[in-house]
């Protein structure tokens, strides 16, 4: 998985709260191989009317090369499924601002290389003032934290670990490696200074 710093992109406003990981991915696409690709049903029974047609008053129907999501609060609650991030991951989405996150979710979308910006209620009333109405060119700097949009600079909160993996590409293996020197060295100090808590040595 290629890290990133900086992204450019076209933000979409889908203003709807709780929106949870059975409505990213209904349960009845889980089946289907992920070589196939999971972006065909992002989302899926929202962006379709009762027929099964695409809405064309969906924003990401109507613009199907947007890159980043502002959704509302709770975004991504619900079951564990990973295959909710595979979804947006998939259709071309790399980051997603809202005021808050499922939990399982945000951690799952950094370890596939997609941000989940948290942002303030005034921040994000920024970006949705500017992408409401017309889909506008974001900017997103993760060294900075920072998103630009319509000449306006709103920041984001992310833990810095995971700033830490997106910027490197990396998952959950991949950061702890990064601190094999320091846990080979807490193992030579503990077993120095903590003897009781080492087994016996068989002869």
């Amino acid at each position: 998985m290629a890290g990133w710093h900086t992204h450019q992109g076209q933000a979409i406003c889908l203003p709807v709260a709780n929106v949870d990981t059975d409505q990213l991915i209904p349960a009845r696409f889980m089946s289907v191989s992920r070589a196939d690709g999971y972006g065909d049903y992002l989302l899926y029974d929202m962006r379709r009317d009762a027929t099964g047609a695409l809405r064309a008053d969906f924003p990401l129907n109507a613009h199907p090369g947007a890159s980043v999501i502002l959704a509302g609060r709770n975004f991504g609650s619900g079951s564990s499924r990973e295959a909710a991030v595979y979804a947006l991951v998939d259709a071309g989405i790399r980051a997603v601002i809202a005021p808050s996150f499922g939990d399982i979710f945000a951690a799952n979308a950094v370890n596939n290389g997609l941000l989940p910006a948290k942002v303030d209620d005034e921040g994000y009333a920024a970006v949705e003032a500017a992408v409401a109405k017309d889909p506008q060119s974001i900017t997103i700097d993760l060294d900075a934290r920072r998103l630009t949009i319509d000449a306006a600079t709103i920041h984001f909160t992310i833990d810095d670990s995971w700033a830490l993996k997106l910027k490197n590409g990396w998952d959950d293996i991949d950061l702890t490696r990064n601190y094999c020197e320091a846990i080979a060295a807490f193992k030579v100090n503990r077993s120095q200074t903590a003897t009781w808590a080492w087994p016996a040595e068989v002869e």
